[in-house]
């Protein structure tokens, strides 16, 4: 292992019944005892004596700090007290203490943090107002007086409007993802360890590895759009009736699909960035630590986007009552012929509010999944130890 934050390189795992390769804290710092063992002597087998003063009642003395619970320690049943170097205790963790983690890594590299998706998200909310402003054609109008076979051929050429004016800003709005990710998680794997970045460090690791994350990227969406089609398709092709319904059965199993598939990946990314794998591989990886943890992964990745969702609500309101009412030529067109030409004010403060969103979300989306990565894996391959010898805590030997 090194300093870099490639130190999640994939070891022995306790998983693949490779317990010997799994790291153990080397010799005590003060030369007591052989290391691996608790003293040099042990009790003779079965000679052990329950203590003669009575743990309750007149006498009994105060509980030690530890396993055994009372105001020095943690009571049965919860985690012993564990090192923390960084933003996170090196232990399995809870789903407050990754989200926790994430908004730890704000707090404490800010400046970082803020550098990278401020940038990013500026210039990325800048393309898509001007690609939708001048490049893309006027979405297609409804007509609300059409009946019959004109409304449904109106509402396909809207939808078919809509979806195809939408491609430039996911695409965008997908490159800014992956660059803030990458970044980001390289951001979190040092502020684990304690250590400070720099936005000009943590762009040179991250760059590097940015054309396999883009790879992945797209594998991944591949994969859903070839699930959605098969599901789709042949709904489309029956073009009856029954048609609709099946269409709607199979656009469901495929959505459940690709909800089960994107969660099973879900790590793939980090797994991509920190341990330096290829793209196949890096699913195999996430594959692996989602392994009978997916339910529970669902869930913390399903509590992180409501929380964006709540955030992105929060803001979005505010901001599109004042861009309304800055836009009064806009908001009269759109009232009295439907038309969403909206002019620049409406734009530029509804692309402020966009643009404050992502601050927000980016990190905290990317934070917990480097951070979920990171507990999974000390879950399944003891990389609490790894990290450990990382932060150079004492107790540990350094491997070079």
């Amino acid at each position: 292992m090194n300093d870099t934050p490639g130190w999640a390189s994939p070891g022995s795992a306790p998983s693949d019944g490779q317990g010997a390769g799994v790291p153990r804290p080397s010799e005590p710092v003060d030369g007591s005892g052989p290391a691996g063992n608790w003293s040099p002597t042990q009790p003779p087998a079965g000679q052990w004596s329950p203590p003669s003063t009575p743990r309750n009642g007149p006498g009994a003395p105060p509980p030690a700090a530890g396993w055994g619970g009372g105001p020095q320690g943690p009571g049965w049943g919860q985690p012993p007290l564990a090192a923390k170097p960084g933003v996170i205790p090196l232990r399995p963790l809870g789903v407050g203490e990754i989200l926790d983690g994430a908004v730890s890594t704000m707090r404490a590299h800010w400046r970082t943090v803020l550098g990278i998706t401020l940038t990013v998200s500026v210039i990325a909310q800048i393309a898509i107002i001007l690609v939708e402003r001048f490049l893309l054609p006027e979405p297609a109008q409804l007509d609300p007086n059409a009946t019959g076979s004109e409304a449904l051929r109106q509402a396909a050429d809207s939808a078919q409007s809509a979806l195809f004016n939408s491609v430039p800003s996911l695409l965008i709005t997908m490159a800014a993802t992956l660059i803030t990710t990458s970044v980001l998680t390289v951001v979190i794997s040092r502020s684990v360890l304690g250590r400070p970045v720099t936005l000009s460090d943590a762009w040179a690791e991250a760059r590097p590895r940015l054309p396999q994350l883009l790879g992945l990227t797209l594998l991944l969406a591949l994969i859903s759009a070839a699930i959605m089609t098969a599901g789709l398709l042949p709904g489309m092709l029956t073009g009856s009736a029954a048609g609709a319904g099946l269409v709607l059965i199979g656009f469901m199993a495929a959505f459940v699909v690709v909800i089960w598939l994107m969660v099973r990946f879900c790590l793939a990314s980090p797994a991509l960035m920190l341990e330096r794998q290829s793209i196949i591989t890096s699913m195999r990886r996430s594959a692996k630590l989602v392994r009978g943890a997916w339910w529970r992964t669902f869930g913390i990745l399903a509590l992180t986007a409501l929380l964006t969702l709540i955030v992105a609500v929060i803001i979005t309101i505010p901001f599109g009552i004042i861009a309304l009412a800055v836009d009064g030529d806009g908001i009269g067109s759109a009232l009295t012929d439907g038309s969403t030409d909206f002019g620049w004010p409406f734009l530029i403060v509804s692309g402020i509010g966009e643009v404050i969103i992502s601050t927000i979300t980016y990190p905290l989306s990317a934070g917990v999944m480097a951070l979920l990565y990171i507990d999974q894996r000390i879950r399944r391959e003891a990389l609490d130890l790894e990290l450990a010898r990382a932060a150079g805590l004492p107790g540990y030997n350094t491997r070079s």
